[in-house]
């Protein structure tokens, strides 16, 4: 995924000392996706989402398994999450839904 609804997304980049799947910097979002490894890592990614959210990004995640059995699901659910900024109020008034 380079771009998603018009936003650039970096693949395995660096922020800092941690390496993250996806970021879009735009939008200060990081997605992860993780493998079984990450359930034998707890503390670890807990510690790196911490230091991650205190420089102002947001962390969704999804399991490996996710992505592969159900792709579809796992963009509605970037979109549900870039929705707010992708289609903002109009000036004064309520935000449509499309």
């Amino acid at each position: 995924m380079k771009q998603f609804e018009g936003l650039k997304f970096r693949r395995q980049c660096s922020i800092e000392n941690y390496i993250v799947d996806f970021a879009c910097f735009e939008r200060k979002l990081i997605i992860e996706i993780d493998g079984g490894q990450h359930a034998e890592q707890v503390l670890y990614d807990s510690k790196r989402d911490d230091w991650l959210r205190k420089q102002g990004f947001c962390m969704l995640r999804f399991w490996n398994n996710e992505v592969q059995q159900n792709l579809e699901g796992v963009l509605q659910v970037i979109l549900d999450h870039l929705s707010p900024h992708l289609y903002p109020p109009p000036q004064g008034g309520r935000m449509m839904l499309k």
